[in-house]
């Protein structure tokens, strides 16, 4: 891994989820924009907000809960600006993995945007990553509060079922390939830097053979990665062919292991700050089948895992074999509580939220956004959620357009009462006139998301 990569895995170490960079672009002290008044301070818990509002307001103000670590720099919040809107919210320094604690905050931060500028006619909850969850979580927690949300690049499979794929992908990769080290799974050790270079060195080291990469394959199919990621330096790596299984086997790498925010590095540096907070494990696969698991991934996925392993000479059917009769990880019911207490995804909407995610989000799979979806629906509320895909790889990595362009539906659908167009084509042509770059929006259906939370058995103790 090159130093630009490492330094950069760091950063998102230091953040804990992995917020993309783009929203911690300029250090807190950024100059007002002339064209806005400005309004900042700290929340009861000592957290940070920060709030621009422009001289001609439309009425609408959007919390963020990365806001205040940068925001008022970034390229979107001109283009906010200018098109009328206020902008602002917090930060996750002190909240961290804390989710009810930084759901809270947002309707605190918007209490003290109101208190300076205003009542806003209406209140939009809406960012990226961690920053994704907690907007739909604002959804649930304070529909009397908030219009509306935009939840983009969230972990919409919520808490517990996010960390529980992402323990299927690690138990998955230590059973068959490392299962002899000392590579943690859980209990993730102080060194956190170390363990995550522990983890990507064995990882890489498993690609250059034709067995390794067969395994990493299935690993990553059963944890429903994309097949499709970064190339260290950040550069998308071309789309693979879904007949070309050793390009979907790469793309599955590189979402496990390369780009500025591998798979292996988060999920190690989130994992370790949960477990101090929750004082214990907060993930379980007792009673999972992998390989009912590995009949739900993507067909390409499918081919490439049977493809490698004819090819390495391995029996798949005796992986699996092992996988069954591998010792399971249970959860500390405390730990699994204090995920809960977060937020737990019920689909009882009572405000409209527009997601969008993109397909090749090695941190936030796309098929968390299934399990949020279903939920919505076998709650009755559908009519209240519209759903949306970009083709992007990596995580939250959509253009200024892209993103105002959701943010432009949801005042349209405010202001009328009704949903405006969100099929591919719309937002494509409104991303286009944002700043110029085509819109990626696509018409996409994401996989059935293995680890829907709550489920109908509970963790063994």
């Amino acid at each position: 891994m090159g130093n630009r990569t490492w330094r950069c895995l760091a950063v998102a170490t230091a953040l804990f989820a992995g917020v993309p960079a783009a929203a911690h672009a300029a250090e807190p002290g950024t100059p007002c924009p002339s064209s806005a008044r400005c309004a900042d301070g700290q929340l009861t818990d000592g957290t940070p907000y920060a709030f621009a509002k422009p001289s001609r307001w439309n009425g609408a103000v959007l919390v963020d809960l990365d806001f205040a670590a940068g925001g008022l720099a970034s390229p979107l919040t001109a283009s906010l600006l200018a098109r009328g809107y206020a902008v602002g919210g917090t930060t996750r320094t002190i909240s961290g993995w804390n989710i009810a604690r930084a759901i809270g905050n947002q309707a605190e931060a918007l209490g003290r945007f109101e208190g300076a500028f205003g009542r806003a006619r209406y209140a939009i909850a809406e960012g990226r990553s961690m920053g994704g969850m907690v907007a739909a979580g604002v959804a649930q927690v304070y529909p009397g509060r908030f219009a509306a949300a935009i939840p983009m690049c969230g972990g919409l499979g919520g808490a517990v079922g996010q960390w529980n794929q992402k323990l299927d992908t690690v138990f998955v990769l230590k059973s068959l390939l490392f299962r002899d080290t000392a590579l943690p799974v859980t209990g993730i050790p102080a060194d956190v830097p170390g363990t995550q270079q522990q983890w990507l060195s064995a990882v890489t080291a498993a690609q250059s053979t034709a067995a390794g990469r067969a395994r990493i394959a299935l690993a990553a199919a059963i944890g429903q990665l994309p097949g499709w990621g970064l190339a260290a330096g950040g550069t998308p790596a071309p789309v693979p062919d879904d007949r070309d299984a050793d390009g979907v086997e790469q793309g599955m790498y590189l979402a496990l292991a390369g780009g500025p925010l591998p798979y292996l590095g988060q999920a190690v540096s989130s994992r370790r700050a949960i477990e101090q907070l929750a004082g214990g494990n907060p993930s379980w696969n007792t009673g999972v089948d992998y390989a009912h698991q590995l009949t739900t991934a993507a067909p390409a996925q499918r081919d490439a895992v049977r493809r490698l392993y004819e090819r390495a000479g391995l029996d798949l059917r005796a992986d699996l074999g092992r996988l069954a009769a591998e010792p399971r990880v249970t959860a500390d019911p405390a730990a699994v509580r204090y995920l809960e207490r977060g937020i737990v995804f019920t689909g009882d909407l009572r405000i409209p939220v527009l997601t969008v995610n993109g397909t090749g989000d090695q941190i936030s799979t796309v098929a968390q956004q299934q399990s949020y979806g279903a939920l919505v629906r076998r709650a009755g509320h559908e009519s209240l959620l519209r759903q949306t895909y970009v083709q992007a790889a990596g995580h939250c990595t959509y253009t200024t357009g892209e993103q105002q362009a959701a943010i432009d539906r949801m005042l349209t659908r405010l202001r009328t009462g009704h949903w405006p167009g969100t099929e591919p084509r719309t937002m494509n042509a409104q991303a286009v006139a944002v700043d110029g770059v085509p819109g990626r929006y696509l018409a996409y259906t994401p996989p059935r998301f293995n680890r829907t939370y709550p489920a109908l058995s509970r963790p063994a103790g």
